[in-house]
């Protein structure tokens, strides 16, 4: 197959993006051409937004070569390098190297550039892949707002089949054999999924667990947990001045780091039940309200992912949370579309 890869992490980085060239490489080794456009940077929870009004600049990005003996940690743990070097301009016709391309924009900007404006030479792409992505994408609450299923779904309504693919950590032990073991446990269930498309599924989102074996434990058909924000706001106020912002990659590897924690915790009891809000009555009958008066102050993006874990911890079997929570490879086919729910349609509606 012609494979179209994207991701919503950006290039090999073993902070950000630390899936993609092996998964790429595992491709490859199954015998498929493999195209790849990528955000220049972390571009995660943007969904399958487009940047309006921005001119996008391409930057061309080299891999260096997997190598057959790998480096080690401290620790002895084998790890991918992750490392290449990045260009203003393309290698010429005649080089055989790789070369990925880089925009400076979103995923579903990627999957559009990259399905129509690149790559006519090698033969229409038969499947958009977005990922391997650096965490789960699974529930609604996740799902709603990732970059990796941005991508696929912007792929889907291009008429493309597209696949959202996940590696649900559980720790940041980047281990070179677990993450192969991922990718060719990945491949395997996407050219299943690619030889039996079903013909009502416009894109699937698979979440593949990160641990040891994964490759020997079930794959299971999942719905998607639909789940909700319980606690509060999911953005932190942060004092002003402040000094400088975290760029997206550091937020990223923060939040992510808070969800590991809270994933190894998830095994004990659950949390204790948020708070529930209490509403205000106006008591000023007949006379306006003052003009309202605010505080000067920043705002950080900070989700709980102690909600999604209870919502996963108190939910029926069946579900994508629940299926990687259990270490099985979880695929729930998805629909592009916004679907309306139950109501009195084609009627007046009466005020």
């Amino acid at each position: 197959m012609h494979i179209l890869v994207t991701n919503d992490d950006g290039p090999p980085s073993n902070d950000s993006s630390p899936y993609v060239h092996p998964f790429i490489s595992t491709l490859q080794a199954h015998g498929h051409t493999v195209s790849v456009v990528l955000p220049h940077t972390q571009r995660s929870w943007i969904g399958k937004a487009h940047i309006v009004g921005h001119n996008i600049r391409p930057t061309y990005y080299r891999p260096d070569p997997i190598p057959s003996t790998l480096p080690v940690s401290a620790d002895g743990t084998p790890r991918y390098p992750n490392t290449g070097e990045t260009s203003t301009h393309p290698l010429p016709s005649n080089s055989q190297a790789e070369e990925w391309i880089l925009i400076d924009s979103t995923p579903a900007s990627c999957a559009q550039i990259g399905l129509h404006h690149y790559f006519k030479e090698r033969g229409p792409v038969d499947l958009v892949v977005s990922g391997p992505n650096y965490g789960r994408n699974t529930t609604a609450v996740f799902s709603l707002s990732s970059g990796t299923i941005g991508g696929a779904m912007e792929a889907a309504v291009c008429g493309k089949r597209a696949v959202a693919l996940s590696y649900a950590f559980f720790d940041r032990n980047h281990d070179a054999s677990i993450i192969a073991e991922a990718s060719e446990h990945a491949v395997r269930v996407i050219e299943h999924l690619a030889a039996n498309w079903d013909d009502n599924t416009h894109l699937y989102t698979v979440n593949v667990p990160l641990q040891a074996g994964v490759s020997k434990q079930k794959t299971m058909w999942t719905e998607m947990l639909q789940n909700a924000w319980k606690s509060g706001s999911c953005f932190q106020e942060v004092a002003v001045p402040d000094g400088e912002d975290e760029g997206p990659s550091e937020a990223e590897k923060e939040i992510r780091e808070r969800e590991a924690k809270i994933e190894a915790a998830a095994s004990s009891s659950a949390a204790a039940t948020a708070a529930s809000a209490v509403a205000g009555k106006n008591g000023n009958s007949g006379s306006s309200t003052p003009h309202a008066r605010y505080s000067h102050k920043h705002f950080k993006w900070a989700p709980s992912f102690q909600d999604v874990h209870d919502s996963v911890e108190r939910s029926e079997p069946g579900n994508d949370g629940w299926a990687v929570r259990q270490g099985i490879t979880s695929v729930t086919p998805l629909r592009a579309n916004f679907m309306h729910a139950s109501a009195p349609f084609k009627s007046e509606l009466v005020l």
